[in-house]
């Protein structure tokens, strides 16, 4: 049975921290990428950062480019999106995603699977 878990949202005032968690299970992530979204209200998702295992290519989205660090650890089935210096804007909900493919992609279309979100919240 193929999960993706995010954990780790939460309140935080404008930089501010947040380190967010993505525990995967039941597919073979080597064949995969793991990808890191997210949908603010009224607006559509969009891809924030996204690793690939077999070639080691991570993908940022220009916006959060020098602020937000994705990890991997592979062996404890866990991917780590670590935001700094957060803005309003960040605030969304944020989803982790699985696709098998060998390059980071952003269309939603290419993901197998998703997890159920964590809230990320940046105000004053």
């Amino acid at each position: 049975q193929v999960q993706l878990v995010e954990s780790g949202g939460g309140l935080v005032q404008p930089g501010g921290s947040l380190r967010l968690s993505c525990t995967h299970s039941g597919f073979p992530v080597g064949d995969y990428v793991i990808g890191w979204f997210r949908q603010a209200p009224g607006k559509e998702r969009e891809g924030v950062s996204c690793i690939s295992r077999s070639t080691g290519g991570l993908y940022y989205l220009d916006s959060v480019k020098g602020r937000f660090l994705l990890s991997a650890y592979y062996a404890r089935n866990i991917v780590f999106l670590q935001m700094n210096n957060l803005k309003p804007e960040d605030t969304a909900v944020y989803y982790c995603a699985a696709a098998r493919r060998t390059f980071c992609t952003q269309d939603l279309a290419d993901y197998d699977y998703w997890g159920q979100g964590t809230q990320v919240t940046v105000f004053s």
